[in-house]
């Protein structure tokens, strides 16, 4: 028998062909198993949004929101769904939502200077006193020497 995770992936590779009912069958057998399985819940209801099924693309979207209130993707697919499905007030309120939770992961991002350090950073130059050497095919103008010698 195959792993959940295995299902899972098969039901995203027939989403990735456009084959949705396939994929819908697969990701309710993923929940069935789970029913926290976020990811398959997501997708579910994005599945349904692709075969043109707003309704029940927005049922399958509020079990997501009720697994993850304030995740951005949740409220964006939110917001698509009611658009799509002609509530324009409804669609901007999610919109809202999509938008406060980018504000707070970028809130949850680390101020300490410390943390920040520790972050892929450009190698920094090491800049040393270079002393460039003699240039020995050069001469030097005696200028103690007239011009007329």
């Amino acid at each position: 028998m195959e792993s959940l995770q295995e299902q899972y992936d098969e039901a995203m590779l027939e989403f990735s062909r456009g084959e949705y009912d396939g994929a819908i069958g697969k990701l309710k057998a993923v929940l069935e198993a789970e029913p926290q399985h976020f990811e398959a819940q997501l997708a579910l209801g994005m599945a349904h949004y692709r075969k043109g099924d707003y309704a029940i693309a927005i049922v399958e979207g509020q079990k997501a929101e009720r697994l993850r209130p304030h995740d951005q993707l949740v409220h964006t697919n939110l917001s698509l769904f009611y658009m799509k499905a002609g509530d324009k007030a409804t669609a901007e309120h999610h919109g809202l939502q999509a938008r406060i939770a980018s504000w707070r992961e970028e809130k949850k991002a680390p101020t300490d200077p410390a943390a920040e350090a520790t972050e892929l950073q450009m190698a920094k130059t090491k800049l040393e006193a270079v002393k460039f050497p003699a240039m020995p095919w050069k001469k030097k103008k005696d200028i103690s020497k007239g011009a007329n010698e």
